[in-house]
């Protein structure tokens, strides 16, 4: 332990007494009404912070949690920028928008989410050993973060890749309010040692000794660019956020006798009150300061993107290869020309190229970029996430449709909000790509349709491939966006060719945009049906255009978009508006579907009444055999069914 003789070591008590002072103004100032949401603060935990981000170089990177205020202050000195983001002002380091618990500045990201942040941090440390910087990652983690099944399978992960990443457990015997014994079974160092993840521990209570181990475990990192799991013994003396503290007040002082900078106050008042005063006035001062700036305008943080369909056509082009052979050429010359992308899925290393193939020879051709994980879907979309965050171009292959809510707290805590919530700082161009859609006899869980689930996500776009359109041309859109992309893929699509059956009475075409509509139309007369379909039941319905008009008495006109979260609304409401019918075909569950979405869109722009139908899936598992399968999803005779009853 350090003593107040030792004036050598007093740079890190400084430091420590600087990250008290803050936390506690901010509850001083939340109990003023003058700070917005919730406060975490670390009091009592400090020299953890100053022990391993302290003593991180500034090449290396940070991802900690929501008790991260120190962990901030320690790594990028910032406290004008932590002070201002609280206070909700625009020049706080993400213009008031994350506040508290999401932080970025200089290789230091912060995020609410339990257990979410470790594989973001391995796939971020991933990028740093690929580029062969030298540069290493620290995550820190609470005890409470131990029940959380994504930091499991990115600890086997970070072991089996050798990921130069060092996880810090800060134990403060607590999950909020619910004592440890309550909820944490086995020990704690045993489970980074199942992994073979070499372990340290030390305590805040001893602070020299931290500083030492702490640095003994980055170098190891560094050096051998290998993983390492720390664990910190350490107690927050103030309540989980803001006042709800239940523990008992004669713990919370027993440990209070015990922090040393209570100690060091009263074993060295002269020099713990001449260093207190500094603090104080820095802080004091620049909140006075900060208190009277603007906050960040609505204008600034929301600029409204439009959405507008373009009306340049173009006619289809045939092509004599499979969806599947034009997907895998894509990505072979891409992965062989771009030293950013990075392809990533289970099962995906060759000969056996991924479930569908789509990965064929990738690992041949690029073995260093092309990585097999194992079934553990959150962290391999959360290292896709981190390696987006780090300048690379990853795609996530999810081996089927229905795992894609193993990922969905990834897609949506983390991708989707990163570059709003850090005041447009950071991009994460991460795709995620699955196959969807039934008509294989997989079964209740291999064949749903789940693009309901995923349209409504907030900046993430979600695109469905077609047969009609080239997959390469949609794919280097793809490639182009800045921001997260969802990819399905209709497995039955796979082997089919593109654009190849083209009846002689239509007109078939596709627009500029970069994720084209495909239109096909009466070659002569005008449609008096408008149908839409997209994915795999944009095939079904091209191919039974001709029975429309010959059972149904109807000219359809079918329209395919490709980017089916953010529908071509303009272009189907001026078909419907003309036609006076609008028929929307999906794979997937009827209700709150994209179908719902799409009709009340155009009901709210086209000005008089139009007939509106959907045919979808029934509302019950897929199931295995086929004449039941067939039922159950969207058929040719059900289609007509509809379209004859509907649309008289």
């Amino acid at each position: 332990m350090l003593s107040s003789k030792s004036i050598i070591n007093h740079r890190i008590i400084k430091e420590a007494l600087r990250i008290r002072k803050v936390e506690e103004k901010f509850l001083e100032l939340f109990s003023q009404g003058k700070l917005n949401g919730t406060v975490h603060t670390c009091v009592g935990q400090e020299f953890s912070a100053v022990a391993f981000a302290g003593q991180l170089k500034k090449m290396d990177f940070i991802f900690s949690n929501h008790r991260c205020h120190g962990h901030y202050m320690a790594f990028t000195g910032d406290v004008r920028g932590l002070l201002a983001e609280l206070l909700g002002k625009a020049s706080g380091t993400c213009g008031g928008i994350g506040s508290s618990q999401h932080l970025c500045h200089n290789n230091f990201f912060s995020n609410g989410i339990q257990g979410g942040i470790v594989p973001v941090a391995a796939g971020y440390a991933l990028g740093n050993k690929l580029k062969k910087n030298g540069a290493i990652g620290v995550v820190f983690i609470g005890d409470g973060t131990l029940g959380e099944g994504a930091l499991y399978e990115t600890m086997n992960i970070i072991s089996r890749w050798e990921i130069p990443l060092l996880i810090v457990c800060e134990n403060n015997f607590y999950a909020q309010s619910t004592p440890q014994h309550i909820n944490l079974a086995g020990d704690i160092l045993s489970r980074a040692k199942a992994f073979g993840i070499r372990t340290g521990q030390g305590e805040t209570s001893s602070p020299e000794e931290l500083m030492h181990k702490a640095q003994q475990a980055i170098d190891y990192v560094r050096g051998e660019t290998k993983p390492c799991f720390f664990l910190v013994e350490t107690y927050r003396l103030n309540a989980h956020s803001k006042g709800d503290d239940d523990r008992d007040p004669a713990e919370v002082a027993s440990y209070a006798e015990k922090d040393f900078l209570n100690i060091f106050r009263n074993e060295s008042p002269a020099y713990y009150q001449m260093y207190k005063e500094v603090v104080d006035q820095e802080v004091d001062s620049l909140v006075e300061e900060i208190l009277l700036e603007e906050e960040l305008s609505p204008e600034r943080y929301h600029q409204h993107e439009e959405h507008h369909t373009g009306n340049a056509w173009t006619p289809l082009e045939t092509i004599n290869k499979r969806q599947v052979e034009l997907l895998n050429a894509f990505f072979k010359e891409k992965i062989a020309a771009d030293e950013k992308m990075v392809f990533l899925g289970e099962d995906v290393l060759s000969p056996y190229g991924g479930a569908f193939k789509v990965a064929k020879e990738l690992s041949f051709l690029r073995p260093e970029r092309v990585f097999s994980t194992p079934i553990s879907e959150a962290a391999l979309t959360g290292i896709s996430n981190g390696l987006a965050l780090n300048g690379f171009k990853p795609f996530a292959e999810i081996m089927f449709g229905d795992f894609m809510t193993l990922a969905f707290d990834q897609i949506v805590n983390h991708a989707s909000k990163f570059h709003h919530m850090f005041n447009k700082k950071v991009n994460c161009p991460v795709v995620i790509r699955t196959p969807m859609g039934g008509r294989r006899g997989y079964g209740p869980t291999h064949s749903q349709t789940l693009d309901k689930f995923l349209v409504g996500i907030d900046n993430v776009k979600t695109v469905a491939l077609n047969t009609l359109l080239d997959p390469g041309r949609i794919y280097q859109s793809i490639y182009n966006e800045q921001h997260p992309v969802v990819v399905i893929e209709n497995k039955t699509d796979y082997g089919k060719k593109i654009a190849q059956q083209q009846l002689k009475n239509f007109v078939y075409e596709h627009n500029e945009d970069p994720f084209p509509v495909v239109r096909i139309r009466p070659a002569v007369s005008a449609p008096t049906l408008t149908i839409v379909a997209y994915g795999g039941m944009a095939d079904m319905v091209a191919g039974m255009l001709e029975q429309v008009f010959a059972e149904a008495d109807h000219k359809p006109e079918l329209i395919v978009p490709s980017l089916i979260s953010h529908l071509p609304v303009d272009l189907v409401a001026a078909s419907a508006s003309r036609t006076g019918n609008l028929l929307v075909v999906e794979e997937g569950s009827g209700f709150a579907g994209i179908g719902s979405e799409l009709i009340a869109a155009v009901t709210e722009i086209v000005p008089h009444k139009i007939h509106t139908r959907r045919v979808t899936a029934l509302p019950v598992p897929i199931p295995s055999v086929k004449s039941l399968e067939n039922i159950v999803l969207p058929d040719k005779s059900r289609i007509l069914d509809e379209i004859k009853a509907s649309f008289q």
